[in-house]
C-alpha cells in the first residue's frame, strides 16, 4: 500500500532524514520506533506532504506523494493523527467529527454513529468543547475525526504519549478494532511494549535512517537491537 524508498527531508537546511526506507502492506499495522529525535514524527511528515521531501519516493498504491499538499494527499485516502492532536479547542465533539466528514471530499462507512460506537465516551461528550476534554479524551478524538475522512492508511504519531496506562490498553483494544474494519494503520512510538502488542512489524530509525526492520516480535526479543537503539 505504501512504498518508502531512499526517502530524505528535513526543516530548513537540515536534513533530518537520509534515505528512509519502508514499507507497508494493505491490512497490517506498522511500527516506526526508535528515541526522540530518531525521525519518525519527520517520516510521517513527509508522507503527509507536511514536510518537503528533498530526495528519494513515496508512493501511495500506485501515486507518487513526494511534492502534493497535505489536502490532496488526505484526499487520496491517508489521514494524520499528530501526536498533539490537533483539534479545534472552540469546537464540540461533535462539531469537530463532522467538520472533518465535510472537509474530506470522501464517502464510506464511518459516520458519526460508526465512530461513537467505537468511542462511546465520545457520544456522551459530543456538546463539550474541546478545551473541556482529558488528554485522552482528546487522542479519542482526534481519532475519531481522522477515522471520519474513511482513510485507507491511518498514521499515528505518538498515540500513547502521555496516556495513562489503562487508557493505552483501551486504545490498543480500540486499534485491533480499526485494523479489523479495513484500515491500514502506520504508527511512530518509543514505547516498545505498545508496539509489541499492536504492530505485525516495525522498523527502528535511529539518526534519520533505518537500522532495523522485521516483524515486531523479533525486533522486541533481540536484546541488542532494544539496548542500542530503543533503551532510555
Amino acid at each position: 500500500m505504501l512504498v518508502v524508498e531512499g526517502l530524505v527531508a528535513g526543516y530548513g537546511s537540515s536534513a533530518v532524514l537520509h534515505g528512509v526506507d519502508f514499507e507497508v502492506r494493505e491490512g497490517e499495522v506498522v511500527a516506526l520506533l526508535g528515541r526522540n529525535g530518531a525521525g519518525k514524527t519527520t517520516t510521517l511528515r513527509a508522507v503527509m506532504g507536511l514536510v518537503k521531501v528533498r530526495g528519494g519516493r513515496v508512493r501511495f498504491r500506485d501515486t507518487e506523494l513526494a511534492g502534493r499538499a497535505p489536502f490532496e494527499v488526505a484526499h487520496l485516502g491517508i489521514a494524520y493523527v499528530p501526536d498533539d492532536r490537533r483539534i479545534f479547542p472552540d469546537l464540540t465533539v461533535e462539531e469537530n467529527l463532522l467538520l472533518a466528514r465535510y472537509a474530506s471530499g470522501r464517502h464510506g462507512a464511518w459516520d458519526l454513529d460508526r465512530v461513537y460506537r467505537l468511542f462511546p465516551a465520545l457520544r456522551e461528550l459530543r456538546h463539550l468543547r474541546g478545551t473541556q476534554l482529558s488528554g485522552g479524551q482528546q487522542k479519542m478524538l482526534a481519532v475519531g475525526r481522522a477515522l471520519m475522512s474513511n482513510p485507507d492508511l491511518l498514521l499515528l504519531d505518538e498515540p500513547v504519549e502521555g496516556l495513562a496506562p489503562l487508557v493505552v490498553r483501551q486504545l490498543e483494544q480500540t486499534l485491533r478494532e480499526i485494523r479489523q474494519a479495513g484500515v491500514t494503520i502506520l504508527l511512530a512510538d518509543q514505547n516498545l511494549r505498545f508496539c509489541r502488542r499492536v504492530a505485525d512489524r516495525g522498523y527502528v530509525l535511529d539518526k534519520g535512517a533505518v537500522q532495523v526492520g522485521g516483524p515486531m516480535e523479533a525486533i522486541a526479543s533481540d536484546e541488542r537491537t532494544v539496548r542500542q537503539y530503543l533503551a532510555v
